[in-house]
C-alpha cells in the first residue's frame, strides 16, 4: 500500500500526463487512441495551521421535535404566519418553507404584509410574498450578516435536525419532501451567478484505517432523540457520488467516496437576497420586537414571523430547543476548491473563508445547549486531526 505522499506524487503525474499521440501504421488506415479514463487534478493541500484561524463562530440551531412551525394564529389584531424551528435545515429548506409561508400569508386577500427576521427564512419568504404582488416590509433587529444564518456551515442538508421521528406528524414526511425538492429547484437559480452563491463542491467522504478512533467534537449532550432522515426520499436528486480507487485520491485512508455537495456561499447568498429584494420595492426596517404585543404596532396586518430561535423568547415557544454549533473560519485559500468530512469533522472552501466544523459522535452534540461562547481548542483540535490527511 503506498503511503499517502506517494499518492500525491502519482496524481500530480496524472494530473500533467499527456495522451499518446495518433498513429497512422498503413495508408488509407486511421488509428483513434483508446478514450481516457478518469484522471483526477492534484489537490492542493489545505493548511490548517491555527495561526490561520480568522475567527470563530457559534449558531444555535433552533430544534422542533413536530419539526419547522409554518401555520397561522390570530394576535391580537394581526394574522400571524410562523416560520421557524427548521434546525440545521434552513438554509437548505427556506423557498420551499418560503412558499407554504406565503400561502397562508396571501390567504385572505391581504396586499401588505410585514416578515419578521432578515435570515435565511425572512429574506426567502419575503422575496415570495412580495414577487406575488404584496408589498412586503423586512421588520428586523440585525441585517444578514449578523443573524444566526450567517453563522451556518453553508451545504445542502435538508433533514439536518428536522424533526424527531417519535412526534412529527402523519403528513410531515410529504411536506418535508416538498419543501425540500422545491428549494433545491429554486436554489439552482442561483448557481452560476457572479460571486458563486450556490455551487457545488466535490467533497470527500473519507474513511480512517483505525474505525475506532474517537470521533472529534465534543461529548454529546445526554438523553436520545430520534432524529429522522427520510431515507431514500430524494434520492433520485443528483448528482450522485461514488467510491474511489487508491489512485485517484491523496489521502491515506481505508475508503474514500466522492460527490459534487451543493454549497451556499452564504454571505453571498444572503447579499443577492437582499438586493433583490429592495430592488424588487421591498423594504427593511430596523425594529427590535420584545412582546407579541408590540405587532400593533405595525401598519400591516399580516405579520410572517420569522425569527428563528428567537420565537423562543419572542413568542414563549418552549417547544423550540436550541443546539449549539461551532464553526472555525481559517483565511481564504483559493486553490483549496474541494471540501472533506473525516472522523466527524468537516472542512467546507467558501470565499470568505475555511469553514472548519467537529461534529462529534452523533447528532446529540450540543442538544439543548444556548451557550455561544467560542472553544477556540475545539477548532485547534479538529485542525489536527484534519492535518494528519496532509503530513501521513
Amino acid at each position: 500500500m503506498r503511503s499517502g505522499l506517494e499518492r500525491r506524487t502519482v496524481l500530480l503525474g496524472l494530473g500533467t500526463a499527456g495522451l499518446g499521440a495518433c498513429t497512422t501504421p498503413g495508408a488509407g488506415v486511421v488509428v483513434v487512441p483508446p478514450r481516457p479514463g478518469f484522471r483526477p487534478s492534484a489537490l492542493a493541500p489545505l493548511i490548517t495551521s491555527p495561526t490561520r484561524i480568522t475567527r470563530i463562530t457559534v449558531c444555535t440551531r433552533p430544534f422542533r421535535a413536530a419539526g419547522p412551525r409554518i401555520e397561522a394564529e390570530t394576535i391580537g389584531d394581526k394574522r400571524v404566519v410562523h416560520n421557524y424551528g427548521h434546525g440545521g435545515s434552513g438554509w437548505s429548506l427556506s423557498w420551499g418553507s418560503a412558499v407554504l409561508a406565503r400561502d397562508l400569508a396571501l390567504a385572505g386577500g391581504t396586499r401588505d404584509v410585514a416578515v419578521i427576521g432578515c435570515g435565511a427564512l425572512g429574506l426567502t419568504a419575503a422575496l415570495q410574498i412580495l414577487r406575488s404582488g404584496a408589498r412586503t416590509t423586512i421588520y428586523a433587529a440585525e441585517r444578514t450578516p449578523y443573524t444566526r444564518s450567517a453563522r451556518a456551515t453553508g451545504v445542502w442538508s435538508p433533514a439536518s435536525r428536522i424533526a424527531d421521528g417519535d412526534a412529527i406528524s402523519p403528513d410531515f414526511a410529504d411536506r418535508w419532501e416538498a419543501m425540500s425538492r422545491r428549494s433545491f429547484a429554486e436554489h439552482h437559480a442561483f448557481v452560476g451567478l457572479d460571486g458563486d452563491p450556490v455551487s457545488f463542491v466535490e467533497t470527500y467522504n473519507l474513511r480512517a484505517f483505525d474505525e475506532r478512533r474517537r470521533a472529534i467534537g465534543p461529548d454529546p449532550s445526554p438523553g436520545q432523540v430520534n432524529f429522522i432522515h427520510f431515507s431514500g426520499r430524494l434520492d433520485d436528486l443528483g448528482p450522485d457520488g461514488r467510491s474511489l480507487s487508491e489512485a485517484e485520491h491523496p489521502f491515506p485512508v481505508a475508503r474514500a467516496r466522492a460527490f459534487p455537495n451543493m454549497t451556499f456561499n452564504v454571505a453571498e447568498y444572503a447579499r443577492q437576497l437582499t438586493e433583490a429584494f429592495l430592488m424588487e420595492g421591498g423594504r427593511i426596517v430596523s425594529r427590535v420586537f420584545h412582546h407579541p404585543s408590540e405587532l400593533a404596532d405595525l401598519p400591516e396586518p399580516v405579520v410572517v414571523n420569522c425569527t428563528g430561535y428567537g420565537a423562543r423568547a419572542l413568542f414563549g415557544d418552549d417547544s423550540l430547543v436550541p443546539v449549539r454549533g461551532q464553526i472555525g473560519w481559517l483565511a481564504p485559500q483559493p486553490d483549496v476548491t474541494y471540501g472533506l468530512n473525516y472522523n466527524a469533522v468537516s472542512m467546507v472552501p467558501r470565499h470568505d473563508g475555511i469553514v472548519i466544523q467537529a461534529n462529534g459522535l452523533n447528532e446529540m452534540v450540543g442538544y439543548g445547549v444556548d451557550d455561544e461562547t467560542p472553544n477556540r481548542a475545539e477548532t485547534e483540535a479538529a485542525l489536527a486531526e484534519l492535518e494528519t490527511l496532509f503530513t501521513t
